[in-house]
C-alpha cells in the first residue's frame, strides 16, 4: 500500500512538472568561478527532483548500514550473555565468567552492563578469586550506578558467603537508603549477618518482621528468636536491673520455655537473687517437667528448702520414676539432714537408672554417716562412670 501511494505521488508530481513546462520557458543561472552554467528552468527543476531523490537513497541506505550494525552490536551482547547465563546455572564459572566480561567490554545499556557484572561477580566468587569479584561490583558501580540494588544485593550475598558481615550491613545499610518495602531474600541476608555479629536485638528485630511474611519457615523463625534470647539473659546476666528488665518483658509461653527458664535461673544464682531463680525452676516444672531444671533445682538453695522438698515431692507424685527427680529429693534432703529419706530417694534414683551424680550423692551422704566402706564403693562407683565417659 505504501508503495503504491509513493508510485501515485511520483506520476503526480511528473504530471504537474510536464503541465508547468509547457508554459514557462525561464532559466536558471548558476555562477560558480570560473564556471558559468545556464539551465532551462524545466531541466533545473527535473535535475533538483533527481538530486533529491538519489540524495533520499544514500540517506536510506546509511541508515540501513547503520541499523545493521546496531542489530548486530545487540545480537552480540544478547548471545554472549546468554552464554554467559547458560554456563553459569551449568556451573561452569570460568566460561561464565569469561563471557559476563565480554559483554561488559561491549558498549551496553546500563541495566546489561549490572545484570553482567552481577554474573561475572557472582562467577568469580565461586573460583573464590574475590579481588577479580570485587573489581566486577566496582566495574558494575562505574558502568550502571542507577542499577544500585542489583550491585549492593549481590555484593552483600557474596560477602556473607565468605563471612565479612559487618561489610556486608554496611552494603544492606546503603541498600535501605533507596528506600522502599524489602525483599524477604534481603530481610534473611540481614538476619544471617545479625547472628554472624551477635546482635542479638537486632535479630529479634528481623524475626518479628519475617514471622508475619509468607512463604517462611515458622519453625526455623522460632528457634532463631530462642536462640537469641538465650544469648541476650546470657548477656544481661552480670547486671540485675537489665536482667530483671529483660525477663519481665518476655511473654508467658517464653517464661515457661525449659531452656530459657535454666539459663535465666542460673543468672540470677549467679547474682545471688536464689528466690527468683527458685520461682523461675517451680513455675516451668510445673508447667513441663525437664532434667536440667530439676538438677539445677537441687543447687537452688536460699533457706527454704523444705519447701523445695514439698514442691519437688509433689512432681514425683506425678512422675514416680524419674531418677532425676529423686536424685534431686536425695540431695535436698541431705541438706535439710534428713538422712534417712535421703538414702531412700538416692538408692531409689540408682534401681532407676545408675549415674556418676547419684554414686557421688551417696558416697558424700555415707561419708556424713561415718560409713568409710560404703563412701567408697560409692566413690568407685562413680569413677567407673567417668573413666567410662572417657573410654579409658
Amino acid at each position: 500500500m505504501k508503495l503504491v501511494l509513493w508510485v501515485l505521488a511520483l506520476f503526480a508530481t511528473a504530471v504537474a512538472i510536464v503541465i508547468a513546462a509547457q508554459h514557462d520557458s525561464g532559466s536558471v543561472l548558476m555562477i560558480v568561478p570560473p564556471y558559468r552554467i545556464e539551465l532551462t528552468i524545466n531541466i533545473f527543476i527535473i535535475s533538483l527532483i533527481i538530486a533529491f531523490f538519489i540524495f533520499y537513497l544514500l540517506v536510506r541506505l546509511i541508515a540501513r548500514v547503520l541499523g545493521l550494525n546496531r542489530q548486530l552490536h545487540h545480537k552480540k551482547i544478547n548471545e554472549t550473555m546468554l552464554a554467559a547465563v547458560k554456563a553459569f546455572f551449568e556451573e561452569q564459572y570460568d566460561k561464565a565468567e569469561k563471557a559476563a566480561a565480554t559483554v561488559l567490554k561491549l558498549k551496553s545499556p546500563p541495566v546489561i552492563s549490572a545484570i553482567n557484572a552481577a554474573i561475572a561477580a557472582r562467577a568469580a566468587h565461586h573460583q573464590a578469586n574475590y579481588s577479580q569479584r570485587d573489581h566486577y561490583l566496582d566495574i558494575s558501580e562505574q558502568k550502571a550506578p542507577q542499577e544500585k540494588a542489583l550491585r549492593l544485593v549481590t555484593q552483600a550475598e557474596l560477602l556473607l558467603e565468605e563471612g565479612r558481615h559487618e561489610e556486608v550491613l554496611n552494603a544492606l545499610r546503603s541498600l535501605y537508603s533507596i528506600g522502599g518495602l524489602q525483599s524477604t531474600a534481603v530481610l534473611q541476608l540481614e538476619l544471617k549477618a545479625q547472628q554472624m555479629a551477635q546482635n542479638w536485638d537486632a535479630v529479634l528485630e528481623l524475626t518479628n518482621i519475617l514471622e508475619k511474611r509468607y512463604p517462611i519457615d515458622k519453625t526455623l523463625i522460632e528457634q532463631i528468636k530462642h536462640r537469641a534470647h538465650l544469648e541476650n539473659i546470657k548477656k544481661h546476666a552480670l547486671n540485675l536491673e537489665l536482667l530483671n528488665k529483660y525477663w519481665n518483658n518476655l511473654s508467658p509461653a517464653e517464661k515457661l520455655d525449659s531452656r530459657l527458664a535454666a539459663t535465666a535461673a542460673r543468672a540470677y544464682m549467679a547474682l545471688n537473687e536464689v528466690s527468683t531463680a527458685q520461682k523461675i525452676i517451680e513455675q516451668s516444672i510445673d508447667n513441663k517437667l525437664d532434667a536440667e531444671l530439676i538438677s539445677l533445682y537441687a543447687k537452688c538453695l536460699d533457706g527454704s528448702v523444705s519447701w523445695q522438698i514439698q514442691r519437688a515431692e509433689g512432681w514425683l507424685r506425678k512422675h514416680p520414676n524419674n531418677a532425676e527427680l529423686l536424685l534431686t529429693l536425695g540431695k535436698l534432703c541431705t541438706y535439710c539432714e534428713l538422712w534417712g529419706k535421703a538414702q531412700n530417694y538416692l538408692e531409689a534414683s540408682l534401681s532407676i537408672e545408675s549415674s556418676r551424680a547419684a554414686h557421688l550423692a551417696l558416697a558424700q551422704l555415707f561419708e556424713k554417716l561415718d560409713k568409710p566402706e560404703l563412701a567408697a564403693d560409692h566413690y568407685h562407683k562413680g569413677l567407673g562412670f567417668t573413666l567410662k565417659k572417657l573410654n579409658i
